[in-house]
Parts: structure tokens; sequence; C-alpha cells
């Protein structure tokens, strides 16, 4: 279908990103020296695209990959602890066609549900920097946009933030927002 095309050329524009020379060269650099509990895998080490169904209501926003998850497996969530626990429980609510996640081929589907991040390189230490969260946000508006989204579920206070930032832009959202330490 032409959504699918419009979603698969979406993804690949993520992966091409190079917006971030800093976050290029972690993904890149990670890729190279490795854990060494992965040592045998082939990372994965450059922007990590979406993930998930092209006809998805319910929109997941989490952070980025992480260093040794998604941009070692180079799938949103996929290959770290806070994925066992997103796909275990995106299965059990019908949203996953099974629970478990450990790599690109492993044949885990989602169905009416999509995940994005508000980065899609891994940033070192896990804290991308405002200007590397501004170079990704056209990929979440884009992915927003492309989307019947009907719910969107944040993961942790950035991914939160891109949440509400895209529902400024929309003038769907006027308030204040709480301070954070």
């Amino acid at each position: 279908s032409r959504y699918q095309a419009a979603w698969d050329t979406l993804n690949q524009q993520i992966i091409q990103c190079d917006r971030c020379p800093r976050l290029i060269a972690h993904c890149e650099e990670v890729a190279r020296v490795k854990r060494k509990a992965y040592f045998e895998d082939d990372y994965w080490g450059r922007p990590v695209p979406n993930f998930g169904d092209h006809k998805a209501r319910l929109l997941i926003v989490g952070l980025a990959p992480g260093a040794h998850g998604a941009n070692r497996t180079g799938r949103m969530f996929t290959g770290a602890r806070s994925g066992d626990w997103l796909f275990r429980a995106l299965f059990r609510g019908g949203f996953a066609n099974q629970a478990e996640a450990i790599g690109r081929d492993d044949g885990l589907t989602l169905a009416n549900c999509a995940i994005t991040g508000a980065c899609h390189c891994a940033p070192p230490d896990n804290k991308p920097v405002a200007e590397e969260i501004a170079a990704c946000r056209e990929w979440m508006t884009a992915t927003v946009e492309l989307l019947p989204v009907r719910v969107f579920l944040a993961l942790g206070q950035i991914g939160w933030r891109a949440v509400i930032d895209y529902a400024r832009s929309r003038d769907w959202y006027a308030g204040s927002l709480p301070k954070f330490a």
C-alpha cells in the first residue's frame, strides 16, 4: 500500500540521517568497540528507524536507542532490559505477536502499535543535548503525521517532553509543564 511505502521511505530517511556528528560518531564507536557480552555480534551502529505497524493508532515514544540495545540490534527497544518488559506487555495487550525481542530477524511484529524515539541515535550516557533532540524533531513530526495515531505512550521524561512539544506544535496543548530537577 502507499502507506506502507511512505512508512518504509520515512524509515530509510531516518537511517540515512547524519545531522548530529557527535551521535553518529558515538554510534559508530560503540559498534566498533562493542561490549564484551556482544563481541560476536554485528552492531547496527547508525540511526535506528521506527518500528511497528504503519497503521498504528498507538505510538510509543522513548528516549533513544540504547548503546548496546537498539544500536546493536537496529530495532527500537530490542536487546535491552527495558524492551524485555515492554514487549512482554505489548504481547499481553495484543499489540505484539510474541513476548520476546532479540533481534531484527526474530519474527516480532506489532499490530496497531509503533515505536519511535525522541532521538534515533544512541547518545553518550543516554543524554542527548537539546540540539540533538531538536534535530530529530522532524522525524517525530513525520512519524505522527503519517500514522493514524490516537494514543501516545511516552516512556521517560524526554519521550514525554517530545510528545508535549509535538502537541504544542499542533496547538493541542498550551498549558504549563512541571519543572523537573
